[in-house]
């Protein structure tokens, strides 16, 4: 038994309103910030280039990204610092000004050269579990699983044997990292590799073992996005190389997420692939903002419509006259930076300018807010509240339906 001389005082940090400064803008700070924002933290990340799950945080206001090096003095005011930077000689010079100002710091690439540690954390039901293991990290995170699987299961199985190399598209729901599933959450637990983008769960990344290794693969609307083909020939490489890889996605993998192009990409190479479907956001943007996509004698039916291109284009496959003359919901995806075209459109082929319209961004996350609206005016609505994506649009009487206590 391996005897450790690492010894730390558990306890929690009231973080709300205070100054975290975080050097590095990698994967390692991506897994990191996260419950940092969630914990009221006033993160400051201090790095030249960051990942484009942290830019967008950054893009959000949820952190303030300082788009340079770390200089002697950047800890001036800082509760708790983490040194996550690629360089260990940058590590080596945050831990150092944090030692002098008597700041907590945490250092990803050395542990036993910071006065902090991060614990292997876990949530459930409004519990916070972290476990510490003397610097053992792979026994603090196994740990860590089987106490949070108790929790949700009942069941702690501690000789489950890895699972085979291959590959799993995992759906984790719209944003709330309560809402995988449990298969998903499972999975994601025993992954080696985890390839991710910005509209998965972003919690659940700091549930994963130091081990594990996570790709991000964000697509972020009218910026950069890595490549279908670059993600399919990763998921292939890793599994080939005999790991586990857990592809993680926002939603459900095969509403608008092209998941079956890469089952379909790893069939072709003979990897091992299976799919483990998710809550989407289609329907579980509006469940959260109280619009419910069917009523009894309102909608007798949804159609999920993808509004990644303009209605005119040459690409578009959507009738969109056809979908005009319809009397139930229509719920748009990715539809926000064409909004004004697709009510134009409707309302040229028959739909009343005066239908109700729902927009609701970031739903079950944090950042959720909602807007109400009509056809005719939801353009404009969505300009003036500067609503970005992702937002899921619904259009049709269900969107002016709401308990009268809160009308």
């Amino acid at each position: 038994m391996t005897t450790h001389t690492e010894h730390h005082y558990f306890a929690g940090l009231d973080l709300t309103g205070k100054r975290v400064v975080v050097v590095g803008a990698g994967t390692v700070a991506q897994r990191r910030v996260p419950r940092l924002i969630n914990a009221g933290a006033l993160v400051d990340v201090i790095a030249p280039e960051a990942t484009p799950a942290v830019e967008a945080m950054a893009d959000a206001g949820e952190l303030r990204w300082h788009r340079r090096p770390y200089a002697e003095g950047d800890l001036d005011g800082a509760w708790y610092a983490l040194a996550c930077a690629t360089g260990g000689e940058v590590n080596a010079a945050v831990a150092d000004e944090a030692l002098r100002r008597r700041v907590f710091c945490v250092r990803a690439d050395d542990a036993s050269q910071g006065t902090a540690v991060t614990p292997a954390v876990a949530e459930h039901g409004g519990l916070l579990l972290g476990v510490l293991a003397g610097g053992d990290h792979r026994r603090s995170a196994s740990v860590r699983d089987a106490l949070a699987e108790a929790l949700r299961t009942g069941v702690v199985d501690e000789r489950a044997e890895a699972p085979a190399p291959g590959v799993a598209l995992v759906g984790g729901g719209p944003g709330d990292p309560d809402l995988i599933t449990v298969r998903g959450r499972q999975l994601l637990g025993r992954a080696d590799v985890v390839i991710t983008d910005r509209l998965a769960p972003r919690e659940l990344l700091e549930e994963l073992g130091p081990h594990v290794e996570v790709v991000d693969a964000s697509k972020i609307p009218y910026g950069r996005a890595a490549n279908q083909d670059v993600i399919n020939s990763l998921l292939i490489e890793h599994a080939r190389a005999g790991r586990f890889v857990v592809r993680l996605k926002g939603g459900d993998p095969y509403v608008f997420g092209r998941g079956f192009e890469e089952l379909l990409a790893c069939v072709e190479a003979g990897v091992a692939v299976t799919a483990v479907p998710g809550i989407t956001s289609a329907f579980a943007a509006p469940s959260a903002a109280e619009v419910p996509v069917t009523h009894r004698g309102v909608a007798h039916e949804v159609v999920v419509v993808s509004g990644h291109v303009g209605p005119h284009d040459e690409q578009s496959l959507v009738d969109w006259p056809a979908l005009a003359k319809l009397r139930g919901t229509l719920v748009l995806m990715m539809a926000v930076k064409r909004i004004g075209e697709f009510a134009e459109v409707l309302i040229e082929h028959g739909r009343d300018p005066k239908s109700p319209v729902a927009v609701v961004q970031e739903a079950t996350t944090r950042g959720q807010r909602a807007l109400r609206s009509t056809l005719d005016e939801v353009a404009e609505a969505i300009h003036g509240e500067g609503v970005n994506p992702p937002a899921v649009i619904v259009i049709g009487p269900v969107a002016d339906l709401a308990p009268e206590s809160r009308r």
